[in-house]
């Protein structure tokens, strides 16, 4: 048996082993989510503790994120029992990364050693200062809290989880403001709800749960684990409703990463999460879409994923113009008039006109997403999900136009807004997207979780 396997079994037994302020291992864990506060950018942060001594961080969630990345440049992280991996060591293996050779740029900052192993990491948010740099790679505690499904408990410590230590700021210049880095919640090893499951052995199922908040003022909330998904309505703090009595299922796709234009090339798995959409309906009626874009190719292309880093759903352009065209057809009994100048970033906007407003938010036609199941299963969304208030008299359709073919990877990609006071739950190991579609229908917000 080689040295570098006896280090990778070590180092899992460690894994399997290391917690817990806590006398038995919990079920699941809990994370609060927010929406950020600033109102300068769509993103969605939650916060734990690191390091010895215990301090908050702050991340921006990756839904499709491959691991945990931060800024560790000029004493912004400051923990004794931080730890770099060494070349060769189990970590670098269960992270995939190889050795650098050297400090990046010969700079000599935390993890920083010519026996140092690093990876890429990258900020994925859309805009100016996205991008790759080299992370290295590094093991700390950090602490949630336990749940049984309607209330905090308990704070678990997981020891030695790994994440990527940056000695550069500028990752962090197009992240909401406080953000310390992004967290990736992918189909990696060392992705956060993976590196969970992994520390707390047999008792924490590999799946998760989100419920984006659709205030700044109030929290969300992720589950880690096995757990029901208590929330209570807004009129009475007191009544318990178990949401998870209202999923739906559909089954989840694992996508390659785009390799290029070849369809013959099939490149690696990618780690974030498809669907199959089969049509998008408004007012319960199919618009046209060209079945291309609906199947998953060799090299990437096609198909629909769900993200929580891009704000707005985005649509291939002719998916996008037929879904416009079907929603002002049914729009025009409301008495609206298009405006001529929209308000960026939107192309479709309009005056308020006859619209109402209704417990699912602005009266508007709904539109669903039907996916692939033995049964019709609809995403139904309503004004809520499907419509932003730019001002007193506009509002504009919540989509974005992603541009046409060839440059696009993936047709569909349903962004955050439409996932707000939604609860969806994401199962590793059965493949299985669990989705509620709005909750307001039961007068529930996603902030409507006791802490």
């Amino acid at each position: 048996m080689t040295s570098s396997i006896v280090q990778l079994i070590f180092f899992s037994l460690t894994i399997f082993i290391s917690l817990v302020n806590a006398s038995t291992k919990p079920k699941a864990l809990i994370l609060p989510l927010s929406k950020d506060a600033s109102g300068s950018t769509v993103q969605y942060l939650t916060h734990f503790n690191m390091g010895t001594p215990p301090a908050k961080k702050n991340f921006v969630v990756d839904l499709g994120g491959k691991h945990l990345w931060m800024d560790c440049d000029n004493g912004s992280y400051l923990s004794t029992t931080i730890k770099h991996a060494r070349c060769g060591s189990a970590p670098c293996s269960v992270a995939n990364a190889p050795c650098t050779g050297g400090c990046v740029s010969g700079h000599h900052k935390p993890g920083c050693s010519n026996e140092t192993c690093s990876f890429l990491t990258v900020n994925t948010i859309p805009a100016e200062g996205s991008g790759y740099d080299n992370g290295y790679v590094s093991l700390d505690k950090i602490s949630l809290q336990s749940t049984d499904g309607s209330k905090s408990g308990p704070s678990v410590t997981i020891s030695d989880f790994i994440f990527g230590c940056l000695d550069t700021r500028e990752r962090l210049s197009n992240l909401a403001k406080g953000a310390d880095g992004m967290v990736g919640l992918g189909r990696e090893k060392i992705a956060l709800a993976v590196q969970l499951s992994s520390a707390l052995g047999g008792s924490l199922r590999r799946k998760f749960a989100i419920c984006l908040p659709s205030s700044s003022k109030s929290n969300g909330v992720m589950f880690f684990g096995d757990s029901p998904y208590v929330f209570y309505p807004g009129y009475n703090e007191s009544k318990a409703i178990d949401v998870s009595s209202r999923f739906t299922y559909t089954k989840l796709y694992i996508n390659t990463e785009f390799t290029g234009s070849s369809v013959v090339i099939r490149g690696p798995p990618s780690p974030e999460y498809f669907v199959k959409v089969t049509s998008i309906l408004v007012n319960k009626k199919p618009i046209f879409i060209n079945s291309t874009f609906l199947e998953f190719h060799r090299n990437g292309k096609g198909g629909a994923k769900i993200s929580t880093v891009e704000p707005y759903t985005k649509l291939e352009t002719t998916i996008y113009k037929s879904l416009v065209k079907a929603f002002d057809e049914e729009i025009a009994v409301w008495n609206v008039t298009k405006v001529a100048s929209p308000v960026e970033p939107f192309t479709d906007c309009y005056t308020i006109g006859r619209m109402g407003m209704t417990g699912l938010g602005i009266s508007v036609p709904d539109i669903a997403f039907e996916f692939e199941n033995k049964k019709n299963v609809y995403w139904e969304m309503y004004g809520a999900n499907t419509m932003v208030q730019v001002n007193r008299d506009v509002v504009c359709l919540a989509f974005l136009d992603a541009g046409d073919e060839p440059v696009i990877t993936t047709p569909i990609v349903i962004g955050a807004h439409q996932l707000q006071d939604n609860l969806l739950q994401f199962d590793l190991a059965s493949n299985r997207l669990s989705f509620t579609s709005t909750l307001l229908w039961e007068e529930v917000e996603c902030s409507n979780f006791k802490f």
